[in-house]
């Protein structure tokens, strides 16, 4: 048989369930915590990438509004200028569309200064396919989405109406 416990081996018994308690919520404190740090980190990744594009931007406005055929006839240079240009603004628009995947107005920027480049976006991938698997799965989507919006397509690659 067993013998009745004591008062003070009972509150012992909660003392311990509440201590457990607390170091769960805790835990799970610690766990939220670093999910928004994360999420502030990225946040701020994609604000600085951001930022970095539009400095590029208005450092070289012959790339941010391009006249695409004048660079096609241009000298090699200045053509991996305008490639690098277009890559850099497709990385600042996944991470920022990645980071602020809920607000619609880092798209629509996104959505705006993609458009000028679409003929070379069609361009490049129709004659390199690898370019556009160099991104993500969301923004190659994107990017077709784009194309096929603005009525762009191989061969010509030209803008349609829209």
């Amino acid at each position: 048989m067993s013998q009745p416990s004591s008062w003070w081996q009972r509150y012992g018994t909660l003392a311990q369930m509440a201590q457990a308690s607390v170091a769960l919520l805790g835990f799970v404190a610690i766990l939220f915590q670093i999910n928004e740090i994360r999420t502030g980190n990225r946040a701020a990744s994609a604000r600085q990438a951001f930022l970095g594009y539009t400095d590029l931007a208005f450092k070289n406005p012959k790339f941010a509004q391009p006249d695409y055929e004048k660079i096609k006839a241009s000298d090699r240079d200045e053509q991996v200028q305008y490639e690098s240009f277009v890559t850099y603004l497709l990385y600042a628009c996944e991470e920022a569309i990645s980071a602020f995947s809920g607000k619609g107005e880092w798209l629509a920027s996104c959505d705006y200064d993609l458009k000028p480049h679409l003929p070379f976006l069609c361009e490049k991938s129709a004659a390199q396919p690898a370019y556009l698997a160099t991104y993500g799965t969301e923004t190659q989507q994107w990017i077709k989405a784009s194309l096929k919006a603005a009525s762009i397509t191989p061969p010509d690659c030209k803008l349609g109406k829209t």
